[in-house]
């Protein structure tokens, strides 16, 4: 089996549709493909009307999750929720307010940007996100159709958009600890997103992954992108030490991102045991 549990679609800031990944996902031969767009499920319905609907003899399942934006000590992480109750009504709210923010802090970010020099407009990146919630990598887009920078990437540096950067605005992000609890009082299973990415910034330090496990995190995601041998080697060391189960996933946008999807996968007996944890959605399958 090939499984990527971490794809985005354009219900946050991908480039496909939930149902052009789908499509996507058979494409690329995976078996299993999770959409975690940020802070959101606006794209599961779509998702799942996708692989209903994919012709017989075509197998793909689709994992319901989503990418929550949490912050500890003034660092952002990212925190992976699969198979959660996405009614569940404290963890709603709180995805609730961090898509709510998302929009105060975006047009803030346009007008650093302008002020800058960034020849740039508020209209212009709403047009570039379309129906989904407004990021920074659409802003990044913006920023390359305006001739600042050459690529999305070249955006995320402390010149423009990266944490901390010239550019940056601070949204409302959840604590971590907090987001874990939520997630599991929701019945999901939470996984620690890219936890060893230092060139998006400064990462959080090993005692906080520490108490995230004891606080019922599930797995890191060790085989990534943004992560290279050593420290995919170091982050399997930690997750052995606290009893973590280890992820590989392609952290998927579409045309936004240069990575393919199913470039990073994920053990199906590790699959398997996060299926075991949770208990407030399923997989959709065809």
């Amino acid at each position: 089996m090939r499984i990527d549990l971490h794809a985005h679609s354009n219900a946050s800031d991908g480039t496909d549709s939930p149902a052009e990944l789908v499509a996507a996902a058979v494409a690329a031969g995976l078996d299993v493909v999770a959409l975690t767009d940020h802070d959101t499920v606006a794209g599961h319905a779509e998702a799942a009307a996708a692989v209903h609907a994919l012709p017989d003899g075509t197998r793909l399942t689709v994992v319901p999750g989503a990418e929550l934006s949490c912050v500890v000590d003034g660092v952002s992480m990212h925190l992976l929720a699969y198979l959660f109750d996405p009614e569940e009504p404290e963890f709603a709210r709180e995805r609730e307010l961090v898509r709510t923010d998302r929009f105060r802090r975006g047009r803030a970010i346009v007008e650093r940007c302008r002020e800058l020099g960034a020849d740039i407009s508020w209209e212009q990146v709403q047009r570039i996100a379309g129906a989904g919630s407004v990021g920074r990598p659409h802003i990044a887009s913006a920023l390359v159709e305006a001739g600042v920078v050459a690529t999305v990437s070249d955006a995320f540096t402390p010149e423009w958009l990266a944490n901390g950067g010239r550019a940056d605005v601070r949204k409302h992000e959840t604590d971590p600890l907090e987001a874990v609890r939520l997630v599991r009082a929701a019945g999901g299973v939470p996984v620690f997103a890219h936890p060893g990415a230092v060139k998006r910034g400064r990462v959080v330090p090993d005692a906080v992954i520490a108490d995230l496990a004891a606080a019922g995190l599930g797995a890191l995601e060790v085989d990534h992108t943004d992560h290279d041998e050593e420290t995919r080697a170091r982050l399997r060391g930690l997750a052995g030490e606290l009893g973590l189960l280890v992820t590989g996933s392609s952290d998927y946008h579409g045309t936004r991102k240069t990575v393919r999807l199913g470039e990073h996968t994920t053990d199906p007996a590790v699959y398997e045991a996060l299926l075991a944890q949770a208990t407030g959605a399923k997989p959709i399958e065809r």
